[in-house]
C-alpha cells in the first residue's frame, strides 16, 4: 500500500519513549524528527502535500517494534524512521523486510541489522565495528592495554566486548569480562583490583547499574588511576549528569559528531535546544541523527515519489546535505545494508572542570 495523491505524505517513527527504552534518549530522536517535520512543511511540504509522522513507542521491545511495523504498513506509510536500540531496531528491520517497507534506521549500530542483505533498509550511524574500533584506538593511545569490561547479557553488549577484543588484541592489549548479574558494586571494584586492568568500560544499563558502578569506584582509592568509559554515549545525556554530578565527568564515549558545525547543523542545533529547553551542550547526537533521518527521506520522496519500491532502490543515489556533512549511502564490505560510509566520529567525555561542558579527546 501506498500514499493516496490527495492524504499527506506519511512515515512512521519508531522511538522509545517509555521504560525499559532509554527515555531521554527516545525524546532527543523524535525532538530530531518532528524538527525536520516542521522544516519541510515550512518549505512548502513534499510536492504541496504535507509530511506526517505517525509514532509508536517501541518501548525497547522488539515485539512490540515489530508490530508497530506491520500497524504502519497496514496504514500506509511511505517509509519508516527511528529507532535507538539495536536489538529493537534488527527486530523492526527483519518486519521491513519481509513487508517491503523501505526502513531508514536513524541510531542502531549493531553490525547485523539484518540476516541476509537486503535493499529495503538503509542506516545513519557507523556500524557498531566502526566506531567501537575508533574507540579501541583511542584506549591504546591512551595507554590502555589491559581492559575491564562489566557487561549485562545483550548481543549488543556481546558484540562490543568481541570488537574490542579483536582489536585490541594485534596490540598486546586484552579484555576482562565482569558480569554485573553475578557481581555487586563493591565486587566489580575488588574484581577490578585483582584484573590489573587501567580501564573499566560499563557495557551496562542506565540508571542502574551504570550509577551504582561509577559511585562505587569513584569511591575506592584503589582504582583512583582507572580510566572510565562508556562507549555507547550514556554520559551524552543531561540524565547522567543529574545522577552523578562531578563522579560522571572524564568518562569517554562515543559521539557522532564533527568537531565544527556547518551552517545547517548550526542552524538545527539551536532549534533543537530551544525544542528540548536543554543547554548546548546537552543536544544529543541522537537529534541530529532523527532530523538526518527525515532530510533524506523527504529528499527521496519529492525524487522519486510515494511508490515505496522507488524509495528502497534510491538509497544508492541520495546525496542529501545533513546536519553533520553530505550522506551518501554505499555497501561497505559486510554490511547487509545501505549505509551511510561514515558519520564523523568523535570519542569525547565531560571536562572534570566544567561537567556541563565536552571535550573531544579522539577524532576522525
Amino acid at each position: 500500500m501506498n500514499a493516496s495523491p490527495s492524504s499527506a505524505v506519511q512515515i512512521g517513527a519508531l522511538v522509545p519513549l517509555t521504560r525499559p527504552g532509554w527515555v531521554e534518549a527516545g525524546r532527543h530522536l523524535l525532538a530530531g524528527l518532528e524538527l525536520a517535520v516542521r522544516d519541510v512543511n515550512d518549505g512548502g511540504g513534499i510536492d504541496g502535500r504535507p509530511l506526517e509522522l505517525l509514532i509508536r513507542d517501541t518501548a525497547a521491545d522488539p515485539v512490540k517494534a515489530a508490530a508497530a511495523v506491520t500497524e504502519l504498513a497496514g496504514l500506509g506509510v511511505v517509509a519508516l524512521a527511528g529507532e535507538y536500540h539495536s536489538v529493537v531496531a534488527r527486530a523492526a528491520a527483519a518486519e521491513a523486510d519481509a513487508l517491503g517497507l523501505p526502513f531508514l534506521c536513524s541510531s542502531a549500530v549493531l553490525d547485523g541489522l539484518t540476516e541476509k542483505p537486503t535493499d529495503w533498509v538503509a542506516r545513519l550511524p557507523p556500524a557498531q565495528s566502526h566506531g567501537w574500533r575508533i574507540y579501541a584506538d583511542f584506549l591504546l593511545g591512551a595507554g590502555h592495554r589491559r581492559i575491564a569490561v562489566v557487561t549485562q547479557p545483550s548481543v549488543y553488549w556481546a558484540s562490543g566486548t568481541r570488537i574490542l577484543r579483536d582489536h585490541l588484541a594485534p596490540h598486546g592489549g586484552s579484555v576482562t569480562e565482569l558480569d554485573a548479574g553475578a557481581l555487586d558494586p563493591g565486587a566489580v571494584c575488588d574484581a577490578l583490583v585483582g584484573s590489573g586492568a587501567t580501564a573499566l568500560l560499563l557495557l551496562v544499563g542506565f540508571p542502574e547499574p551504570v550509577v551504582s558502578i561509577v559511585k562505587a569506584v569513584r569511591g575506592d582509592q584503589r582504582l583512583a588511576d582507572v580510566l572510565i568509559g562508556a562507549p555507547a554515549g550514556q554520559p551524552e545525556f543531561a540524565g547522567w549528569a543529574a545522577a552523578l554530578g562531578d563522579d560522571g565527568a572524564g568518562v569517554p564515549f562515543l559521539r557522532y559528531l564533527p568537531e565544527r558545525l556547518g551552517p545547517l547543523g548550526t542552524r538545527v542545533e539551536a532549534a533543537l535546544r530551544e525544542r528540548l529547553a536543554a543547554a548546548p551542550s546537552f543536544v544529543a547526537f541522537v537529534a541530529f541523527e532523527g532530523y538526518d533521518t527525515v532530510a533524506v527521506l523527504a529528499d527521496i520522496v519529492r525524487a522519486q515519489g510515494p511508490d515505496r519500491a522507488r524509495i528502497a532502490a534510491s538509497w544508492p543515489t541520495v546525496s542529501v546535505e545533513g546536519t553533520r556533512g553530505r550522506i551518501r549511502f554505499s555497501r561497505p564490505p559486510g554490511s547487509s545494508v545501505w549505509q551511510w560510509a561514515w558519520a564523523p566520529t568523535q570519542v569525547v567525555d565531560r571536562d572534570p572542570a566544567h561537567p556541563d561542558r565536552f571535550r573531544v579527546r579522539h577524532a576522525t
